[in-house]
Parts: structure tokens; C-alpha cells; sequence
């Protein structure tokens, strides 16, 4: 039976968030900055017409933004993760098999769906794409394209073509067109867009002469695997229709975390670097608990900015090992606070502070140590504690129940002057509707 891979992608997935609950951006140029309002992380596509980059520094573009009205948006980071949430819930509907790729994209196996006498129903698996985009688009409120392939690869290339060729209305399956008309269709397209050839790779390929899709599907995999890697050959292999990639039903554990942020301000007393670190390491436990892991080690790094050259420069970190591997909010503060001890020095301007968690792995699979300190009805009680802090701050928002030691002021908060309402997840930023 013929394998059939869609890849499902919100299109402009920030901006489309900030349409849902506020309409009158619709149709308007919209950009969302990213922490400290300081770049573009997310066009619409009207922004993308007059030429704005990924990455753009919003300074650069005030004029622009004057002269065609662009709004500017803070990152909200907690209204996307739960429009992400939701979209997967619904596309999990569509397929017993479904990898969440990223917060905006999944892959869902659709083996076995649509198939008569002879093969696949091409016309039924696109009216099953565009049932997807209808549901998704009136329950969530957010658009998307579906592309489908008989590989990971060709399934993520066909999304990239329902993008960018209105003609399919937002749905394209690479096996509903002829081999000639692939071949034509790839000839087209960049080697670049290929999933999995950054743009390094990609200037090297074209050195050897490989410029299109159509170029790479044609190369030599093993000689391209003995000067690049076994990944490029699999990618040609999966351009081919050959499977080399299954999909991860279960996302595997990260094998480290980390929490980090640009400062609203630039932090010059070691009270508030103890509070930012706090409070970042506050945030990587709650991750590190949700993925049922626990830590062997916490590093902790400050720097300077290095774009204030006339400022003293200084950066630093160290790792400090824990005795036993733990996911207690309490011990991993106390381990990063005695870090940063180690590496603050006075006298400079610090532009953010940093946690890692690192030597990730399962409660039950850690080695006992000689000096473990485990009284069983302790570890209960603080087990217990981390559960209640977490079931709260879940229900009633991130940050409401925490240590005071991440302090009340916060001078040295990621800035977000255009930020939206929290709609999904704080009662009391819920969106009002008025009758007139």
C-alpha cells in the first residue's frame, strides 16, 4: 500500500493568532518582535510584500511602518503555545499517527486513507486536506496549508507548493501530478527549500552545480553522503519516494534545557541578577518536571552587551554538578544562585543572565549516590509540593504561585509595550463582546 505523509502548517502562525481575537488586523501589515521588542520574528504577508526580512531590526523599519500603517506586536508567547495546543488537539482527529514537529506544523500519517482498485484516490485525499483547513480554520480561527507526499520530505516540500501556488487552493499531494510535471515543478524550486539543507549546505551544493530541487533528486546520494553526511543522502533517497524517516509518535525528551532573556534593562546590582536567575530557573523546572526528567547539573552564564563597546565587556559561566539528579525547584535555585556567586563581578552593565539544565535523564534510571540525603518521607512531601506549585500555576496562569526571591519589582523584564491579551488563558483577559 502506498505510504501517504501530510504535513500540516498554520500559515504566518503569530499574526494568524493575533487575527483571531482581533479582526481588524485582518488584510492589515502586521509584524510580531520578538523579546524586548527588538526584531521581526513573524510577518503577514503584507509586510512580506514590501520587502520586510525575517530578522529585521524594528528600527530599521520605522519609516516603512509610517508610511504603510504596519502594526507593530510584543511576542505573546502564552496565547501561540495554547493555538498550538489546540490545533494539534483537532489534527489528532484526522490520523491515529500524528508528530508534532514544531508549535505551528505536524506530520499525520494518512496510510490507507483513500485508496481504491489500483492505488490512491488523488481527488479524495485533497477534499480530505481541504476538510482539514475547514476544521481547523472554524474551530481554531487559524489557516493552514497541507501538503502530502509518500515521505517526510516530499510531504514538507508539497506544504512549501500549497503555500506559495494559489492554484491549489492551500492543498497539494506531489503524487497527484505527473512524473513530468514534477520534474517541472522541482526544476523550479531552490535546493535551499528542500527540509533539512540549510543555507550553508545549500551554498556548497551549488558550488558542485546543484541549484534545484530537481538537481538534488538526481545527484549521486553516495557520493554526496562521502563529502556531506548520511543526512543529505537520505534526503535524496526521500526526494526518490524511498522512506527513510518514520514519524515520532512520542517527541523525545530534550536533552537539556534552557531559559533565557535579553533584560528590559540593562542590570547593574546583584539583586536583580539573582531574581532574573530565579525566576529562569523557576521556568526550566517546571519544563524539566513536564517531560518526567530530572537534572545532574545546572550552568549559569551572564554577559555584557557586546554592542556597547564603550561599556566594560564581561562574560562568564559555570557549571555547577548536583549531588543527587533532582527536578525540585528549591535545590536547582539554590545550585544556580551559588553559581552566578561564583562568576558576578561589580562594576558592570549585564545585559541577560542564563540557566541550563543539563545531564538530563529518568527519576528511576539515576544512579543512587554514597552521599544521597533521600529520606522517603521528605522526598513524598516536596514531590508533592512541586506538584501542587505546578497544578496552580497551570490552571491559574504561569507565575502565579513563585518564589520571592524572584522579587516584585522586575525592573529587568523582557519589555513588551504591544502586547495582546493573554484571551485563552486569564480570566480576567478574556476578550468582551458589546451589542450595540
Amino acid at each position: 500500500m502506498s505510504r501517504v505523509i501530510a504535513l500540516v502548517d498554520a500559515n504566518n502562525f503569530y499574526v494568524s493568532c493575533e487575527r483571531v481575537f482581533n479582526p481588524k488586523l485582518v488584510g492589515r501589515p502586521v509584524v510580531v518582535l520578538s523579546n524586548n521588542d527588538g526584531i521581526c520574528v513573524a510577518r503577514s504577508n503584507e509586510v512580506k510584500a514590501l520587502g520586510v526580512k525575517m530578522g529585521t531590526p524594528w528600527f530599521q523599519i520605522q519609516d516603512l511602518a509610517g508610511r504603510h500603517g504596519i502594526v507593530a506586536l510584543s511576542s505573546n508567547y502564552t496565547l501561540y503555545a495554547d493555538l498550538s495546543n489546540r490545533i494539534m488537539a483537532t489534527l489528532a482527529g484526522f490520523s491515529p499517527k500524528q508528530e508534532v514537529y514544531s508549535i505551528d506544523e505536524c506530520f499525520l500519517d494518512l496510510t490507507g486513507m483513500h485508496h481504491r482498485m489500483g492505488g490512491i484516490d488523488h481527488a479524495a485525499l485533497i477534499d480530505f486536506g481541504q476538510t482539514i483547513r475547514t476544521r481547523v480554520g472554524r474551530w481554531v480561527g487559524l489557516p493552514v496549508c497541507v501538503g502530502m507526499g509518500s515521505t517526510k520530505t516530499l510531504a514538507k516540500l508539497a506544504n512549501h507548493v500549497a503555500k506559495k501556488r494559489p492554484q491549489f487552493s492551500g492543498v497539494f499531494h506531489y503524487g497527484q501530478i505527473s512524473a513530468r510535471e514534477q520534474n517541472q515543478l522541482l526544476a523550479g524550486i531552490e535546493v535551499g527549500e528542500v527540509w533539512g539543507v540549510g543555507r550553508k549546505i545549500a551554498e556548497r551544493l551549488k558550488q558542485r552545480g546543484i541549484h534545484s530541487v530537481l538537481d538534488l533528486r538526481d545527484a549521486d546520494p553516495k557520493s554526496l553522503r562521502n563529502t556531506f553526511s548520511v543526512v543529505l543522502e537520505r534526503i535524496i533517497l526521500e526526494l526518490r519516494g524511498e522512506s527513510c524517516l518514520d514519524l515520532e509518535d512520542i517527541a523525545p525528551a530534550k536533552q537539556q534545557i534552557m531559559c533565557s532573556r535579553t533584560f528590559g534593562e540593562l542590570v547593574t546590582n546583584g539583586k536583580e541578577l539573582r531574581e532574573a536567575a530565579t525566576a529562569y530557573t523557576t521556568r526550566a523546572a517546571e519544563k524539566l518536571r513536564a517531560q518526567g526528567s530530572v537534572a545532574g547539573a545546572v550552568q549559569v552564564y551572564v554577559r555584557t552587551n557586546p554592542f556597547k563597546e564603550r561599556d566594560p565587556q564581561y562574560q562568564a559561566a559555570v557549571t555547577i554538578p548536583l549531588i543527587s539528579p533532582t527536578d525540585d525547584t528549591l535545590h536547582l535555585v539554590k545550585a544556580a544562585l551559588n553559581g552566578l556567586q561564583q562568576i558576578h563581578r561589580q562594576g558592570y552593565r549585564y545585559q541577560k543572565v542564563g540557566i541550563t539544565l543539563l545531564d538530563l535523564d529518568a527519576p528511576r534510571s539515576r544512579q543512587m549516590q554514597l552521599f544521597d540525603d533521600a529520606d522517603p518521607v521528605e522526598l513524598h512531601s516536596r514531590k508533592a509540593l512541586m506538584s501542587t506549585l505546578d497544578a496552580i500555576n497551570r490552571q491559574m496562569g504561569t507565575g502565579t504561585l513563585r518564589l520571592a526571591a524572584e522579587g516584585y519589582g522586575q525592573r529587568w523584564k523582557v519589555k513588551s509595550e504591544s502586547k495582546s491579551p493573554c484571551y485563552t488563558t486569564r480570566w480576567d483577559e478574556l476578550a468582551v463582546a458589546y451589542a450595540r
